[in-house]
């Protein structure tokens, strides 16, 4: 019984999301504990979202962790969104 809408996406001025797309433009997959060390974002997947809503495409894989043990979130942005 919940209503579906859209999330509240902070502007892209926002310092948090300035540095998760400074990370994630590199065009490298980085794991979610790459980016929570490197963009100092530590919701990653929220975060991820609020780029979204921005339009910028974003990947994201699950699969195996290298350890064999539990899974890893891998991101990639494949489309920036729009700085105007």
């Amino acid at each position: 019984m919940s209503a579906i809408g859209r999330i509240h996406a902070a502007s892209l001025s926002s310092p948090r999301l300035r540095r998760l797309l400074k990370v994630l433009g590199t065009g490298q997959t980085l794991t979610t504990l790459d980016i929570v060390r490197r963009a100092k974002v530590m919701a990653v997947s929220a975060s991820i979202s609020e780029l979204r809503v921005h339009s910028a495409e974003i990947t994201c894989v699950r699969q195996a962790a290298p350890s064999g043990v539990g899974t890893c979130f891998y991101y990639t942005m494949t489309k920036a969104p729009d700085l105007k």
